[in-house]
Order: C-alpha cells, then sequence, then structure tokens
C-alpha cells in the first residue's frame, strides 16, 4: 500500500549515554535533547500514533556533533521505512572518506547546521571553497543536503545551488523567513527569489505553521503563495519531533489543517512524493 505521510525531520536521542556520548556541535547541547530524548521505539509509536508510514531521521548535531552512529545503527533495522540523514564536516580533508564511511552505515542524506538554538547563526563557511569536493561527491552520490540557516544565507544558498545543480538543496524551516507583513509577503523577497534554481526544496515544518498565524499571515495565503512560487514538488513536511513542541500527531494534524484547502495530489506531492524524490530509499 502506498504511503500516507512520509516525515522528513524528526529526530531521536539516546539515553544510553556511553554508546551514544553527547558532544554537541559548538559545545552546547541543545535543551530540547536533553528534556525531550526520544528513541528509535518512542519514534516508531509517535509515527504509528500519527499515520506517519515512513521517516528520514535528521542526526541531532547540537547532541552529537559530527557522530552519526545513534541515528545510522538505528535504521538498520528499518530498511525502506527509516534512512539517516547525518551532519560531516564538510570542511576536512576526509570529509569524502567520512561521507562514505556513513553511506555503508545507512546515510542516505546530510544536513548542514549553521546556527540555531545553540549558537547565533554563522555561515561564513557555508560556501567555503574547501567543502566544494564533498558537494560534488553528494550530487555525484545523490545525496541530498538539508540546511539549517536563516535569510542571511539565502545568497550563499543561490551559489551552491548553481555551482552544484545535481545536489538537492533543501532549506529547514523555509529558511526561517519573516512573514508577519501578510500577503503578499515582501519580507520573504529572498526566500521567493530561491525559486529560480531548480534544485532549491523547502521543509514545511511547526515553525512554518506557527508563522502562519502570527501578524497579518494566514495559512491560505502563506501556501497558495508558496505553492504557486515553487510548486508542490519541491516542498516537503517535517514533523521536527520532537524538537518542536507538543505530539507529532498534533504536529501533522495541525499542517493537514492548514493545507487542507489545497487540492489532495498536491497535498499527497508536499507530504509523501517530494519526500521519496529527496530520499529514495523510501520509495519503495
Amino acid at each position: 500500500m502506498a504511503p500516507s505521510v512520509i516525515d522528513i525531520h524528526p529526530h531521536i536521542i539516546s539515553s544510553n549515554l556511553e554508546k551514544y556520548p553527547p558532544s554537541p556541535l559548538f559545545g552546547k547541547q541543545s535543551d530540547w535533547s536533553k528534556e525531550r530524548p526520544v528513541e528509535v521505539p518512542d519514534l516508531l509509536l509517535a509515527m504509528d500514533k500519527a499515520g506517519v508510514d515512513k521517516a528520514a531521521i535528521v542526526h541531532s548535531s547540537t547532541c552529537y556533533g559530527y557522530d552519526n552512529s545513534y541515528v545510522c545503527d538505528a535504521v538498520q533495522d528499518y530498511p525502506g521505512k527509516l534512512t539517516a540523514v547525518g551532519s560531516v564536516d564538510l570542511l576536512a580533508a576526509d570529509a569524502k572518506e567520512q561521507i562514505r564511511a556513513w553511506m555503508k552505515r545507512g546515510l542516505t542524506g546530510l544536513r548542514l547546521f549553521t546556527g540555531g538554538s545553540t549558537k547565533a547563526f554563522d555561515t561564513t563557511a557555508l560556501d567555503h571553497p574547501d567543502s566544494f569536493p564533498a558537494w560534488d561527491m553528494a550530487g555525484e552520490e545523490g545525496l541530498s543536503i538539508c540546511i539549517q540557516t536563516g535569510p542571511a544565507a539565502l545568497p550563499q544558498v543561490a551559489g551552491l545551488a548553481k555551482r552544484f545543480p545535481k545536489v538537492n538543496i533543501i532549506l529547514d524551516h523555509l529558511a526561517r523567513p519573516v512573514i508577519d507583513d501578510g500577503a503578499p509577503y515582501n519580507k520573504a523577497v529572498s526566500l521567493w527569489a530561491m525559486s529560480a534554481f531548480e534544485n532549491i526544496f523547502l521543509k514545511i515544518t511547526p515553525r512554518t505553521t506557527d508563522l502562519a498565524v502570527l501578524g497579518n499571515a494566514d495559512p491560505t495565503s502563506l501556501f497558495t503563495k508558496i505553492v504557486d512560487t515553487f510548486g508542490a514538488e519541491r516542498l516537503a513536511w517535517g514533523s521536527n519531533f520532537p524538537s518542536s513542541e507538543g505530539e507529532m500527531k498534533d504536529n501533522l494534524d495541525t499542517a493537514r489543517q492548514q493545507l487542507a484547502f489545497l487540492p489532495e495530489d498536491v497535498r499527497h506531492q508536499i507530504f509523501v512524493g517530494t519526500a521519496q524524490h529527496l530520499y529514495p530509499s523510501l520509495a519503495g
């Protein structure tokens, strides 16, 4: 039976500190990873309750840094249902070798974390030439790269999209645009400009649905703008569970409610089709 929902942004945190010791990027562990740990059985239960069939689990770099062991170990028993999105220091001299090693353990995507809950955004290294060999490799291997960043980095993202057209680049949380001005959302003009690059995708998460009801924004005009600008084939849903507060089911229900006005085929693309394109191992 075809999947009804694929989540491309849940996280997991192990309680086994000896096997998976915290070593957070930037030296500070995120509060959510300490307060709301979710192990694989917990994730599977949350998925079952929410009606989520498959997931691309995003490595928690604010807990484990560049050690993708837990997320890669977690997906081994669930091929086709779970896949791993990991973090690697793309500036490292052996970045390509590291990526290959993690791929052997189940990694099918990469994530770049430039800041967020534990550190202000710093994108100085985002498009550093030392990272280009790893970007080339991602294109050759079909590895999508999601980026956690903000609007200030979008010119750099555009440069990367142009230089590496074979790499699908996913903007986590829509790159956190400012949209409280309401339609036509001119404060987010830099985000709309990204639609010129066919390999840039947007990840709709609870951060997006929260923004959709602030200030003069409203879900219907916002998602009409997003779909009209990028097309449903470049939009995918992610729960951000458990980093975003609330149950996965609640966050999915909110997204479904806000997108309910869209045609069924558009909603299917956002909740299933684009995820299968970005992570082919979930397309079976």
